[in-house]
């Protein structure tokens, strides 16, 4: 499976934001905290507003907030706002893939693995996987005690 650098950058991105919900940040302050090339991050971003992940304001007390909670955004969410399908083969859905003959169960295990990814992804918010405060665990431990697997 590949994970593009867009999905990465975009959530990434969206982790910055969640930690300081209240106030806008750049993408040029995004870019230079997340080591993320700016002309790269700025289409990312832009993909995240029109899938409603961000909000942006214009002006100099603007820049990008979170288009909703951390808490209802899904890693699944941030990957189909960038990438679309979440597994392709060849560049195609696996939707209307067919095998002849003895390859004929093969479509069903590939569909398998993108229904097991969508449902890990769509279960793992950037809540979740923000830094916790100091005392508190870790965030792969928040991640294990919840069942995300």
């Amino acid at each position: 499976m590949h994970i593009s650098a867009k999905a990465d950058y975009a959530t990434r991105a969206l982790l910055e934001l969640a930690r300081e919900p209240a106030r806008p940040l750049t993408c040029e302050a995004i870019a230079s905290s997340q080591q993320i090339p700016f002309r790269f991050l700025k289409s990312v971003v832009g993909e995240l507003r029109r899938a409603g992940l961000v909000r942006s304001q214009r002006g100099c007390e603007g820049g990008y907030w979170l288009g909703r909670p951390a808490d209802e955004i899904t890693l699944l969410d941030v990957s189909r706002a960038v990438d679309g399908e979440l597994i392709t083969l060849r560049g195609e859905p696996l939707a209307g893939l067919d095998y002849p003959g003895p390859a004929s169960g093969l479509p069903g295990v590939w569909r398998r693995i993108e229904a097991d990814a969508a449902a890990f992804l769509g279960g793992t918010t950037i809540a979740t996987l923000l830094p916790a405060p100091t005392g508190a665990h870790a965030p792969g431990e928040q991640l294990s005690r919840r069942g995300a697997a």
